[in-house]
């Protein structure tokens, strides 16, 4: 199976897995480019049985093979070089390719929207500053942009971007940043000028900051009441006043008994008195 890479590094490589694979600017194709000198339908691969053919789609900049245009339906194999435009692809076939040496990183920054250099591609070396100035690397006369918008330079191969405190800012894939790392298929925007960025792939590793502030939740332990015991029975109080109720008791029958006896003979001398009386 035939896998397209692109020689400016600008996406990851694609493998040719449909029957049908249609290249151009319309965003129904399979590879969508952006280009300005690629047609909306600029050419198509086939599969047919297990061979893949090229096809022009009549396009007035044509579409070549190894340095030859493109006439008829053409059968592609290994190692075939395609251009379309300024676009060049290289269909691989990892089972039968060799590996070749890591090549250098190359970065580019292609304009694909701007009243100037439009389709033209930056070669980035080192640090290159962006404006309306005639001083900078890349100058654009657009009255939108400062005399020095940004900056683009390189770090440890890395492309970044940097904002030159600019009056109207810089967007990168929509979002206005300050400074930023790029990677391949980013669009810088700055003014009326789009920058598509063309470069290797790069891993970018996340330091932990060790004066960030660390915020953390704190859950706080719900209170327990503890639990009311019952008190404890002491059975030698039980016992003693227990014994003091019987001692009441046994006290108060004979008091009892002693006032039931005086009561007795008050009535009787009473009522001897009353009967004296009447007689």
């Amino acid at each position: 199976m035939l896998r397209i890479h692109f020689s400016d590094n600008r996406q990851a490589p694609i493998w040719l897995v449909d029957e049908r694979f249609t290249i151009g600017q319309d965003s129904r194709n399979n590879l969508v480019l952006a280009d300005t000198d690629i047609s909306p339908f600029h050419a198509e691969i086939r599969q047919d049985h297990g061979l893949y053919y090229l096809t022009d789609c009549g396009t007035a900049a044509g579409t070549f093979v190894n340095g030859e245009r493109v006439n008829a339906r053409y059968q592609l194999r290994s190692d075939d070089i395609v251009r379309l435009g300024s676009l060049e692809l290289t269909l691989i076939d990892p089972a039968k390719s060799k590996p070749k040496p890591a090549a250098a990183r190359r970065w580019f920054l292609q304009v694909i929207t701007g009243e100037q250099h439009q389709g033209h591609k930056f070669h980035v070396t080192g640090s290159m500053t962006f404006g309306r100035s005639v001083k900078c690397e890349m100058c654009f006369a657009d009255l939108e942009l400062s005399r020095r918008h940004a900056e683009f330079f390189l770090k440890d191969e890395v492309l970044e971007i940097k904002d030159l405190a600019s009056a109207n800012g810089v967007f990168v894939n929509h979002q206005k940043v300050g400074m930023a790392v790029l990677q391949p298929g980013d669009q810088v925007r700055m003014g009326s000028v789009t920058l598509l960025v063309i470069g290797p792939k790069v891993d970018v590793t996340q330091t932990d900051d060790e004066d960030a502030t660390l915020f953390m939740t704190v859950v706080k332990p719900t209170a327990v009441k503890p639990a009311v015991q019952a008190a404890t029975v002491n059975p030698m109080k039980v016992a003693a006043a227990n014994a003091a109720q019987q001692e009441e008791v046994i006290e108060a029958r004979p008091l009892n008994k002693l006032l039931l006896g005086v009561l007795a003979v008050v009535l009787a001398a009473g009522g001897a008195f009353a009967v004296k009386t009447l007689l």
